[in-house]
């Protein structure tokens, strides 16, 4: 049956020993007919014509606007004009690249929290996590701020002997609107217990702030950590980040963050939003409720607005605009009839390997989606092996 919610469950232990032999191999999925040349020579058009002017006139509007009426493929090649088609006005309102991630936003995160044990966790999480008899004794876990908001918080499980371990960020779905860092506490267990530490990341919701403030949440997080490695006797150039559905997107949008962050060794998406554009023309009125939900849940990620109204915020939100020479390698994992298709994350293979970056797809049969596509026998053991060689020394 289709997850009915975005990675609103625990995801089971129960995974190892599972044969793997049910994981698909690296995909062309059936859906990537049609995917446009447009992504592969995105980023290359988006960053000849970005020069970090703002503003957006009526004729952009208008394009775009005809654009997404026949889809989000024709609202990237509108994005994407030649100039020949007034690229100098398309400019002026699309995409922000990576020299606009640098004139408009922090290039470099700076959370004004130093970490500590957070007093008031975000609404709704478990208490501050404590040991369990699975976990090995000299597991630490506790709950720290890195920024002031409520949802600024994180879990993190570190290992008090030994050498410096490499580190996991796990970043939670739910529409961008709901969701909590508990409903991946199995999740971070099982890699704590595979001798990772394993930082567990709450973040503002849509309803708390629009993009990109998701994605800046995620990376103070990282940077909090990072700061404070000899606190959590963690390795601060050996990490990856792995997203599960709307989380996905926030990962794979900080991989492609900037030129790269430092330290970063790979992005892990479980059924990750690639395209909030695709997500917003498959949702229309074909497509079915939980496509018409994410359709939703991307315009409430964008403030409200509609990809005719603010192109700049909806091409930020835009994975494969943003892909460069050096972004982190990237797996995904989809099941092949999914309302987040397969066909998202080959849009982001074609524009990642345009600039030399490796990323694979995998695809699993079925429908379910995030946390139960995770739990999908030999799943969570195909993650874990990619991680285990991303972060060798």
């Amino acid at each position: 049956m289709r997850c009915g919610r975005m990675c609103w469950h625990h995801p089971s232990s129960s995974g190892p020993g599972v044969s793997p032999d049910r994981v698909g191999k690296t995909a062309t999925p059936r859906h990537t007919k049609g995917v446009p040349k447009a992504y592969q020579r995105g980023t290359k058009a988006l960053r000849r014509h970005y020069d970090g002017r703002s503003g957006e006139d009526t004729a952009v509007r208008t394009r775009v606007g005809t654009a997404v009426g026949a889809g989000a493929l024709a609202l990237a090649a509108v994005l994407l004009a030649p100039a020949h088609a007034g690229a100098s006005a398309v400019a002026n309102a699309t995409v922000e690249t990576k020299a606009g991630a640098r004139a408009g936003t922090r290039a470099e995160p700076t959370p004004t929290v130093t970490p500590t044990p957070s007093t008031s966790p975000s609404a709704g999480p478990t208490p501050t996590p404590t040991p369990t008899t699975s976990a090995p004794s000299d597991i630490k876990i506790r709950t720290f701020s890195y920024g002031p908001h409520v949802r600024q918080r994180m879990d993190v499980w570190w290992h008090t002997t030994g050498a410096r371990r490499p580190a996991v960020f796990v970043i939670h779905g739910g529409w961008w609107s709901g969701g909590d860092k508990k409903y991946m506490t199995e999740v971070s267990r099982s890699y704590a217990q595979l001798g990772y530490t394993v930082v567990n990341l709450d973040y503002r919701l849509s309803g708390d702030a629009a993009w990109p403030a998701q994605r800046t949440d995620a990376i103070d997080g990282i940077a909090t950590v990072r700061r404070h490695a000899a606190l959590f006797n963690t390795d601060p150039d050996r990490y990856v980040v792995v997203g599960f559905s709307a989380g996905g997107h926030i990962a794979a949008a900080i991989g492609t963050y900037g030129d790269g962050l430092p330290g970063l060794r790979g992005v892990v998406g479980v059924s990750p939003v690639i395209s909030p554009l695709t997500a917003y023309t498959d949702g229309d009125e074909g497509g079915d409720a939980e496509q018409r939900k994410l359709r939703r849940a991307a315009i409430v990620l964008a403030g409200g607005c509609q990809p005719a109204e603010c192109p700049k915020t909806w091409s930020s939100m835009e994975v494969p605009f943003h892909a460069t020479a050096g972004d982190a390698p990237v797996l995904t994992v989809h099941s092949t009839d999914e309302f987040v298709p397969p066909y998202q994350s080959e849009m982001l293979r074609q524009a990642l390997g345009a600039v030399g970056v490796p990323m694979t797809i995998k695809t699993m049969p079925g429908t379910e989606h995030s946390a139960p596509l995770y739990r999908e026998p030999g799943v969570a053991e195909t993650v874990q092996a990619w991680i285990a060689a991303r972060l060798a020394r």
